[in-house]
Order: structure tokens, then C-alpha cells, then sequence
């Protein structure tokens, strides 16, 4: 019998995650999605054409894709600046995804049409079909208004919510009712996995699910919004936004390169380290890990290896 696994996030991380799940037999993947991207071609298309964000809906069709290579580099070609000022910055994926919301007067509609086309795997579900501004709350008070905005404010973030209530799309929520397993991350703490959770019917839903709620979590801190967090800061993050605690948090034990970790010291991010603490769910150690051209990146099959062992031993 088929197991039924459903992703939350956006962004990169989200992608890795879904590469490594793609290449398991007797699952289904459900990927809820962030909207809430106001920056660039993403941010562009959104303010012009009142369209929800559809870059990181985009990024995850590329990851579950099962049609030719070609098809899929298609959908992730970024225009030039050289190319003009309507086009240039624009990925022709955003734009397909525009025209056909456009065409069909449904976001929704667009993605399952995109998905048919490229052989996705799975159901990409993005957490709300509205046009959504993220706010984040800072330590000092400070409010910043919009999710491209609050990685570049030199200040510790306390929580990220919307001002009005979000409905969240009925896709998202029938699949976290049918999850025997919750995966959060890896990605952007604040601006990839928060903004789904803090949609109140999801984070209701998830509240109320009886799936194994695992974490993957990120490898290196990300500077403007996770400067210094430990694992357990960055699982304080999640419970502290879903009102709810997690099951499992599996923990990436490669030995990391000197040569990448001093790459990445130049943008203020270092490894997320265990603390002391005695811990309230399981933590799994795990090599997740490739380090081609320096870059830290998860890898596909390791992921595949993980997920195999935790469906064997906790679904």
C-alpha cells in the first residue's frame, strides 16, 4: 500500500528534498508550496498581473519532473537583461505559468496542466491561491512588511504573519488529512517553510494529523534570518509558529570540506551544531550531503536512502 508523504516548504531546499523522494517506489508525493515570493520575475509578474507567486511552484515542477532534461532546462531559462526590458529577468517557466493562469482564469488549473505536460510525480499544491504579503516581527519590535524584505533586515526575526486571515487552497489541507508522513524543509526558515504553516487551516490540519511530522534540517545557518541558530533553534522556529511539536529531526552528519566551509563563512553562514539539551523527539544523524564545487547541497539518492529507512521503521 502506497504511503502518502507530503512536503512543506519552497524555495531550493524543497526541491532537494523532492529530488531524492521522486526516486522511491509506493509513495505519494504532495508538495504544499510558499506563495508568498515578492521578488524578482516572481515579484514582477505577481504585481502586474495580481497573480499569486509561482517561482517556487515552478522550482518543484523542475524537481518532480519526469519528462526529457530538455523540457524541464526549458522551464527553468532565465531571460537576460540584454534580452529587453518586458522579458529581461524573467524565467520562461513564470511566464508559461502567468499566461496559462491568464488563459484559464485558475492558478491552480495552470499548474495541473504544467504538471501533465512535464510528467510531474506527484501533486503540487501551492498553500493559498491569494495574493499574500509576509510580515515579519524582529526582536527590537520592528515590523518588516514583505518576504524579499525581511532577509536583508540586520535584526533577529521573533515571528513571521500575515495581517489578514489567509484561506488556505482545499487541496492543501485533503492532503495533509491523507499524510502518513509531514516533511518540513530544508530551505529558508522564515521565508520558504513558516509562511504555509502559518495559514491557519493548515496549521490546524497538521495539529490534528496523525502522521510522523519529520524535519530536515538545514545544514548551514542563512545569514538574515538564521544567524547562529543551533538544530534546536531552528525546531523552537517551527513549533513555535505551528502551536504544535514535531516527531522526528534528522540531522545531516557529513564532515563538511574546510574549502566549502570557507566559502560559505563569506557569506556569514556556518554549520548548524546539536546542543546539550535533552530532546522531546528523535534525532536521526544521517549523510545527506554532495559538496560539488564547494557547494553545499543535499543530495538526491542520500535522500532517497534516508526516507527509505524512515518509512521502514516509523510508517
Amino acid at each position: 500500500m502506497k504511503k502518502n508523504l507530503v512536503v512543506i516548504g519552497g524555495g531550493h531546499g524543497q526541491s532537494a528534498i523532492l529530488r531524492g523522494l521522486k526516486l522511491l517506489d509506493d509513495i505519494h508525493i504532495s508538495t504544499i508550496v510558499t506563495v508568498a515570493d515578492d521578488g524578482g520575475s516572481t515579484g514582477r509578474l505577481r504585481k502586474h498581473f495580481h497573480i499569486p507567486a509561482m517561482g517556487d511552484v515552478r522550482n518543484v515542477m523542475i524537481a518532480l519532473s519526469k519528462s526529457e532534461p530538455v523540457l524541464a532546462k526549458l522551464m527553468d531559462y532565465r531571460f537576460d537583461d540584454l534580452d529587453g526590458e518586458d522579458v529581461g529577468g524573467h524565467n520562461l517557466g513564470n511566464l508559461i505559468l502567468t499566461a496559462l493562469t491568464k488563459q484559464t482564469g485558475n492558478f491552480m488549473e495552470a499548474i495541473n496542466d504544467i504538471s501533465k505536460v512535464l510528467n510531474v510525480a506527484g501533486d503540487i499544491i501551492p498553500s493559498t491561491t491569494e495574493i499574500v504579503t509576509l510580515f515579519a516581527k524582529m526582536e527590537d519590535g520592528t515590523i518588516v512588511a514583505g518576504e524579499s524584505n525581511i532577509p536583508i533586515y540586520e535584526n533577529k526575526i521573533q515571528e513571521v504573519f500575515y495581517k489578514e486571515e489567509v484561506l488556505a487552497t482545499e487541496s492543501a489541507i485533503k492532503a495533509i488529512r491523507n499524510a502518513d508522513m509531514i516533511i518540513f524543509g530544508v530551505g529558508s526558515m522564515y521565508t520558504s517553510i513558516l509562511p504555509n504553516i502559518i495559514i491557519d487551516d493548515i496549521r490546524k490540519a497538521i495539529q490534528k494529523s496523525s502522521a510522523k511530522r519529520v524535519y530536515l534540517c538545514n545544514a548551514m545557518t542563512q545569514h538574515g534570518e538564521t544567524d547562529l541558530y543551533s538544530l534546536e533553534d531552528h525546531v523552537s522556529a517551527i513549533e513555535d509558529h505551528l502551536h504544535s511539536s514535531l516527531d522526528i529531526v534528522v540531522y545531516a552528519s557529513d564532515c563538511i570540506p574546510s574549502s566549502a566551509l570557507k566559502k560559505y563563512e563569506e557569506e556569514i553562514a556556518y554549520p548548524v551544531v546539536i546542543g546539550d539539551e535533552i530532546h522531546s523527539y528523535k534525532i536521526v544523524k544521517h549523510e545527506l550531503l554532495n559538496f560539488q564545487n564547494d557547494l553545499i547541497r543535499h543530495d538526491p539518492e542520500k535522500i532517497k536512502q534516508l526516507f527509505e529507512l524512515l518509512i521502514q521503521k516509523e510508517l
